[in-house]
């Protein structure tokens, strides 16, 4: 049986409210030397579904776990039978307005750096350079036994491959490219095992249940001692991976500025909570600091 992780928090009463005035933000900008930290809500203007939202995916899906995906070959099975369906949407994503603005803060160098928990590489396919991937990247595959790397496209054509027909219709498509596929859907679908050893393939991400590597943790902290200021990007800050540098932020006394819809664990350590939808508020801090979204009509606009 699956065991649910520990991921649900409950807003308190006493949390700040949130505001409709991105003014603070603004500000913070323009001062310069901004560490963005982004999570799944940067990307729901994408199509790709947020966890903990309105209609987030925790309310019909527990993700799988680490424990349960290295112990059972079954469990294996079912990953990678609804990620190879779900990784034919999830790998056709673009971009949205939030994460062109994003590298569009980069481009005019107010930006210390972006540390994001998303694993759909969006921030740098707008243009973002530099972005740490707290807890990996979907586009890369790595073995269990013996540390070899390799693209997701290449492991999609080997189970291609090893699936023809495989063509079932899933519910629905959840953050972590997992598509929802009933146990008869996955019966006969075939994993690929490493190509160089034989050994067990799993998606470069941080499953639940998975410890970040110590190094990435302490490098984002050294980013957040070098930013003069934290602004966080669509993410709850629900689980401690990201809550952390919002903690050692507020503790260092550097402002925080959060920009979600909903409440989150980390309002309490914000100087403001921007309860505004993230595209089009990302876009108007844009046009107000004069950055184009697109690199290319910057560039015209230089000339």
């Amino acid at each position: 049986m699956r065991t649910r992780p520990t991921l649900s928090w409950t807003p308190t009463a006493d949390l700040p409210p949130g505001t409709t005035d991105p003014g603070p933000v603004a500000d913070a900008l323009r001062a310069g030397g901004v560490l963005v930290l982004s999570g799944a809500g940067m990307s729901t203007e994408s199509g790709i579904p947020d966890y903990r939202g309105e209609r987030g995916s925790l309310r019909r899906h527990t993700p799988m776990t680490y424990q349960e995906f290295t112990a059972s070959a079954q469990a294996r099975r079912r990953y990678w039978a609804r990620g190879h369906l779900g990784w034919r949407t999830f790998g056709r994503a673009a971009p949205n307005a939030g994460h062109r603005a994003v590298a569009a803060f980069g481009r005019a160098g107010i930006l210390a750096s972006v540390i994001t928990q998303n694993v759909d590489g969006l921030h740098q396919a707008a243009g973002s350079e530099g972005v740490v991937e707290l807890h990996g990247s979907l586009n890369r595959v790595v073995c269990l036994s013996c540390g070899a790397l390799s693209t997701r496209q290449e492991l999609a054509r080997r189970l291609e491959e090893a699936n023809r027909g495989f063509e079932p219709t899933p519910a629905a498509l959840n953050p972590d490219g997992d598509a929802d596929l009933t146990d008869d859907q996955v019966r006969d679908f075939r994993p690929a095992p490493c190509a160089p050893c034989g050994g067990i393939l799993k998606p470069d991400v941080v499953f639940f249940g998975e410890s970040v590597p110590p190094e990435r943790v302490g490098h984002c902290r050294e980013l957040v001692d070098a930013a003069t200021s934290l602004l966080v990007l669509g993410s709850s800050l629900t689980v401690m991976s990201g809550l952390r540098f919002v903690r050692q932020a507020a503790q260092a006394g550097k402002p925080v500025l959060i920009v979600n819809r909903d409440p989150t664990r980390g309002d309490r350590h914000a100087v403001t909570r921007v309860a505004l939808p993230l595209g089009t508020t990302l876009a108007a801090l844009a046009d107000g600091l004069g950055l184009p979204l697109d690199e290319q009509d910057e560039q015209d606009a230089r000339h």
